[in-house]
């Protein structure tokens, strides 16, 4: 089976299932399988939330994604991978990125997936405007900006 069997990546104006994505990572010889559902909140720094807009280059975003799912690959031994994310309205309470991984322990699939998720803020080209009762605003990843 190849990598293209066993690695997902999708960006999707449509609500993510976790169980749904969790299925496709499944296999018989995983022990473990690490999740990281990413939600919209309804408030930030004391401002209320009233959805995220999600905007992307989506042929440059899945290469990308691809890309960090090869690297994560080398790094732990990983059965099956998914990162999906959603594309435009994104309300309160519905996911907003979900990424699954499945290894024979579970060691391997928690590092990989906090890895990725890290990694998908840091170089993704997928922006996020956070809407608020009283305005909007385009932001900026604060981990990225920390790095510099």
């Amino acid at each position: 089976m190849s990598n293209l069997d066993k690695d997902f990546v999708k960006l999707t104006s449509e609500n993510l299932i976790l169980q749904d994505i969790i299925n496709l990572v499944k296999d018989d010889g995983a022990g473990a399988i690490t999740t990281f559902n990413g939600t919209t909140r309804n408030t930030f720094k004391g401002k209320t939330v009233i959805q995220l807009e999600y905007e992307s280059y989506s042929p440059m975003a899945e290469k990308v994604l691809s890309d960090l799912i090869h690297e994560a690959r080398t790094k732990w031994e990983l059965t099956k991978t998914a990162i999906y994310h959603r594309t435009g309205i994104v309300p309160v309470g519905e996911a907003s990125v979900i990424i699954a991984v499945s290894s024979v322990h579970r060691q391997e699939s928690l590092h990989a997936v906090e890895w990725l998720i890290d990694q998908l803020k840091d170089k993704a080209p997928i922006w996020k405007k956070e809407v608020y009762s009283d305005g909007s605003v385009w932001k900026e990843n604060a981990e990225s900006r920390q790095k510099v």
